[in-house]
Order: structure tokens, then C-alpha cells, then sequence
């Protein structure tokens, strides 16, 4: 029992460490990527809005395909690996491999720009795509090498470079624009903003790899035939990032062919909604090194253990979000954008639902990446992606936006239920244990039958602290119900060894509301 023990207190501290720098590292991007809407929105035509958000559409759809899988796959093969010599050669196959994809990716952007403009009739899409091209590359180089530090549960490159440097800059270079009369922020300039802050986020970030790789890995020999483990193993994982990404954005290329004006109103909404997911797609990304050390092992018990207790605290970040969201849409668009974005409070709370369904299941897909079950996670991805395709294509033309929402929230539902069920079946891995569900709505339906009964005037300036108090509130009910388990007492042991220092106050707590035998 000893050993198990000590592993699962280990992975704890590396998911708790992790997640918690992921998460201040995406907060950081939210809040970049809100300043610079607010700029944008403010100092550019509604038509050019709308043309940016669909030449980044358009450029993610690029990435998924240029990225190859190969970021999932190189941080699930580095710690399944079982030597030196084969990590060596999962790293140099990636990196020549993933540079030549970046490259292909950036020039088919570019000599198919005005092809998609032509297509949509949007002429402004033309010289953006183009522009956007090398960002493009910028882009899955730069994740790529944030992956390989991934598979050795260094989540750092990713936080610091990606996920704050990168919105950080965007934000400087629009500022100095606007503030140099000479210039002033046009719609071209925007782009070649955007593009510069990728070039100097790949730049930091090839700087840390260089002088840090080391440290993880020193030079040596490679084992043969570890190119063709690799892209054995990325080959589906190339196939389901495409078709994921057609269930995260499917809508939105749809919707721009039909209605292409309105594509920045939608993507506002949507926006939003991403906001619930931001907690379980920073431990799904620390997560997938570390379960996959245990599946290795065969240590089974402790992934498990790891998975309710990590998703049910993501829940902290999501419910609030989710119940401000559906219940007050219009005050909670008023706060973060103004009341130029009121009028699509149906498509936020569309949204929110399918946002909040994928986040209690869990890192599902992560799961099912480090259990090696690549090719189920392609049917499941194939499935959901023909579904947002396929409603937004039916709903768009008479729902519009609502539409689109319907389209995403289905679709974004969908795909990570049929990851759970699928674990759950192979592997018996779920998070609905009662210590998690017993909160859960414990918390829930009072406070959405409080949120009932506010009045939708209310100032938003209420919404942060009935955000906070949603949070205390699960807090207090997982105390109050005694929904603690034996995974809740090893994320205090991991926290405090992360710490390096006892939390004697929660210990008390803890002993005091420690389940009956």
C-alpha cells in the first residue's frame, strides 16, 4: 500500500503544481485576449471583425492539419518510453517532422487565402489568410516543442510562452500602434501584430528548449525504429485533432459561409462559453504524462483515485461560470464586452450548457490518449465533428446563430461522453462517485434557484462576488456533506509537500468532517 500511495501523492503534486500554473498561464491569455477584443472591437469596422475572427478560424483549421497529432503523441510516447536512447529518438523524429509540417502548413495557408475569400466573399480574408500563414507555422512549431517538455510534466514552456508572452505581446504591439500617430491601428497593422507576437513567442520558447532540454535528456544515442513507433502512434491522433477541431469550430466556418458579418457576434458568445473549460483543459494537458506513467505500470487504482479528485476540483472553475452564465446571460455579456453584445444571451446559454457538460466528465480524451486507445478516440471525434458540421448546416440557415450554438453545444457535449463511457468500459475510470455528485448539485440547485429570483437588471458589478460565492458554497457543501475521500486527503498531502509546509487548519477541518467508517 506504501508505494501506490507515495505514487499517487507524487502525480498529486505534479497535476496540482501543473493545472494550477496552466490555469494562472490561461487566465493571463483570457485576459490578454479580452484587451485585445476590446481594442480590436473598438477601433476596427464590424465587417473587418468579423473577417479577423474568420481568418482565425480558417488558420486553426490549417494548424489541426500541419500539427499532425503530433503533440498528444509525443507526450504520451516520452514517459511510456522505456529508455533514453528511444525518448532521443521520439524528439529528433518530432521535431523534423512537426518543422516540416509547419513549414507545408504555412505555405498552403498562403496559396489558398484568396481561394476561401473568393468562397465566402469576404474580401479582406484574402491578405489575412496570407499574413496569418506564418503565424500559423510560428504556432505548431512553438506547441509542439511545448509538448515534448509536456511528456516530462514540464508545463511551463506552454504557461509562460504560449499561453502569457504570446497574448502579452499582441497587447503591447496594439497599444504602441495606437499610441504612434504615425501608424495608428488599422486592420492590417492588427495582423501584423498578431504575427509578430507569434515570431517572438516562438523565438523565447526555442530559447528555453535549447537551454533547458538537457537538463531532461543529455545527447546520445537513439534506438531505431523509434520514427515509426511515433507516427504509428500519431497517425490517429492526426485524424481526430483534424475532426476535433471541426467539432470546436465547425459551426463557426459554417456559419461564415452563410452569414459572414455576424461571425464576430457569435465568437464573442462562444468565447464566454470556453471560459468553463479552461480548468479541465489545464489538467487534461498535465494529466496525460502522468496517467500514462501510472498506466504503464499498470497502476490502475491510482489513476483512478487521480481522476475524480482532480475533476471534481476543477469544478470550482466552472460552475460558477455556468450557472452566472445561464442564469444572468445579459448582465454577464454586459460585463465582459458591453451592451453592444446583449442581444445574444440565447446562443451564450446554449453554449454554456454543452461547455459545462464537457468539463464535469473529466480529461476523458486524456485518458484515453495515455491508455493508448488512439483509435477509439478517432471514431469519437469522426462522430462529433459530422455533428457540428451536420446541425450547423441544417439550423444555421434558419436559426442563425442560435443555430450555430445548438451545433457547437452538441457536438462539444458528445465527444467527451463518448470518451467516459468508453474508459469507464475498458478501465472502470469516472468521476461520478458520490463525494463528487453529492456536492455537486448540492451546490448547484439552491443557487440556481437563487439565481432565478435576481432580477436580470442587476448591476454587473454583482456578478464577481456571486461568482466567489458559488465557489465557497461547493467548498462548504463538500464539508458540510462529508464528501471526502481518500483522493481529497493525498491532494493535501501532495499541496502541502508542494508547499513545503503543513496547512494545520485544513488538516483540522479535514479530520472533522472525515466520513464515517
Amino acid at each position: 500500500m506504501f508505494a501506490p500511495r507515495t505514487r499517487v501523492i507524487d502525480g498529486m503534486g505534479s497535476v496540482a503544481w501543473g493545472s494550477l500554473l496552466l490555469f494562472v498561464g490561461t487566465l493571463v491569455s483570457i485576459g490578454g485576449t479580452f484587451v485585445t477584443r476590446v481594442i480590436l472591437v473598438r477601433s476596427l469596422s464590424e465587417a473587418d471583425w468579423s473577417a479577423l475572427s474568420l481568418g482565425f478560424a480558417y488558420a486553426g483549421l490549417v494548424s489541426s492539419f500541419g500539427s499532425l497529432g503530433l503533440g498528444s503523441a509525443v507526450a504520451r510516447s516520452l514517459p511510456y518510453a522505456e529508455s533514453e536512447e528511444r525518448r532521443r529518438g521520439i524528439i529528433r523524429t518530432a521535431l523534423v517532422v512537426g518543422g516540416t509540417a509547419a513549414i507545408v502548413a504555412s505555405v498552403l495557408l498562403y496559396l489558398l487565402g484568396p481561394e476561401i475569400a473568393r468562397a465566402v466573399s469576404s474580401p479582406a480574408l484574402a491578405e489575412t489568410l496570407q499574413l496569418l500563414a506564418l503565424s500559423t507555422g510560428f504556432m505548431i512549431f512553438g506547441g509542439l516543442i511545448a509538448s515534448i517538455f509536456q511528456g516530462y510534466e514540464d508545463v511551463r514552456p506552454n504557461a509562460y510562452f504560449l499561453q502569457a508572452l504570446n497574448p502579452f505581446l499582441f497587447v503591447f504591439f496594439l497599444g504602441a500602434l495606437i499610441a504612434l500617430p504615425k501608424f495608428g491601428l488599422t486592420y492590417l497593422y492588427a495582423v501584423y501584430a498578431y504575427v509578430a507576437a507569434a515570431g517572438v513567442s516562438l523565438a523565447a520558447i526555442l530559447v528555453y528548449g535549447v537551454r533547458k532540454l538537457p537538463r531532461h535528456l543529455a545527447p546520445g544515442p537513439r534506438a531505431p525504429g523509434s520514427a515509426r513507433i511515433l507516427l504509428a502512434f500519431t497517425a490517429p491522433l492526426f485524424a481526430s485533432g483534424v475532426m476535433a477541431y471541426f467539432t470546436s469550430y465547425g459551426d463557426t466556418l459554417v456559419l461564415g459561409a452563410f452569414d459572414s458579418l455576424h461571425v464576430g457576434t457569435y465568437v464573442a458568445s462562444l468565447t464566454m462559453a470556453r471560459l468553463l473549460t479552461l480548468g479541465i483543459g489545464a489538467l487534461s494537458y498535465i494529466f496525460l504524462p502522468v496517467s500514462t506513467k501510472y498506466f504503464r505500470d499498470r497502476e490502475m487504482s491510482s489513476v483512478r483515485i487521480l481522476y475524480v479528485t482532480a475533476t471534481k476540483w476543477m469544478v470550482l472553475a466552472s460552475l460558477p461560470l455556468f450557472l452566472l452564465f445561464v442564469f444572468l446571460p445579459g448582465p454577464s455579456l454586459g460585463l465582459v464586452y458591453g451592451s453592444a453584445y446583449t442581444s445574444v444571451t440565447l446562443p451564450l446559454q446554449v453554449v454554456t450548457l454543452g461547455a459545462f457538460l464537457s468539463t464535469i466528465v473529466g480529461p476523458a480524451a486524456a485518458a484515453q490518449v495515455a491508455f493508448g486507445q488512439t483509435r477509439l478516440l478517432l471514431y469519437n471525434s469522426i462522430v462529433a465533428g459530422v455533428a457540428d458540421l451536420g446541425l450547423a448546416w441544417v439550423l444555421i440557415p434558419h436559426y442563425g446563430l442560435l443555430g450555430a450554438a445548438i451545433a457547437w453545444c452538441s457536438a462539444n457535449a458528445i465527444y467527451p461522453a463518448l470518451s467516459l463511457i468508453e474508459v469507464e468500459m475498458i478501465d472502470s475510470v469516472h468521476p461520478f462517485r458520490l463525494h463528487f455528485l453529492v456536492p455537486l448539485f448540492a451546490t448547484a440547485v439552491p443557487a440556481a434557484l437563487l439565481l432565478l429570483v435576481v432580477p436580470r437588471t442587476i448591476s454587473v458589478w454583482w456578478l464577481p462576488p456571486i461568482g466567489v460565492g458559488i465557489a465557497l458554497l461547493f467548498v462548504a457543501m463538500t464539508l458540510v456533506t462529508r464528501s471526502i475521500d481518500e483522493g481529497d486527503r493525498l491532494l493535501l498531502v501532495a499541496v502541502e509537500q508542494m508547499l513545503g509546509r503543513k496547512i494545520p487548519l485544513v488538516r483540522r477541518i479535514a479530520a472533522l468532517v472525515r466520513p464515517p467508517p
